[in-house]
């Protein structure tokens, strides 16, 4: 899935579906890891309790940012890994 980004000034992303569809989600943090760059998000509106996602930040042929799955389970994983040890990391 690829999703167009749009940064809002209280720090919401909205996120276009490809059926068109706007989703606004919180920015919680931006993580970097090997040269890439991951967002990770939480919706604001819905799930009693959200779940938060992963995305990698990529750019289209005309340089502006889109949000991308990530397919690969082993680079996944590794993103959540830096994720959660930042969140240790906080609460020391």
């Amino acid at each position: 899935m690829t999703n167009d980004m749009e940064v809002m000034e209280n720090e919401n992303v909205i996120l276009v579906d490809e059926e068109g569809v706007e989703h606004e989600f919180a920015l919680l943090d931006v993580i970097e890891s090997d040269g890439n760059e991951y967002v990770i998000l939480e919706p604001v509106e819905g799930d009693e309790e959200p779940e938060a996602i992963i995305l990698k930040i990529t750019k289209d042929e005309n340089g502006e940012e889109l949000l991308v799955d990530i397919e690969d389970d082993d680079e996944w994983e590794k993103v959540a890994d830096l994720w959660q040890e930042t969140l240790e990391d906080d609460e020391e």
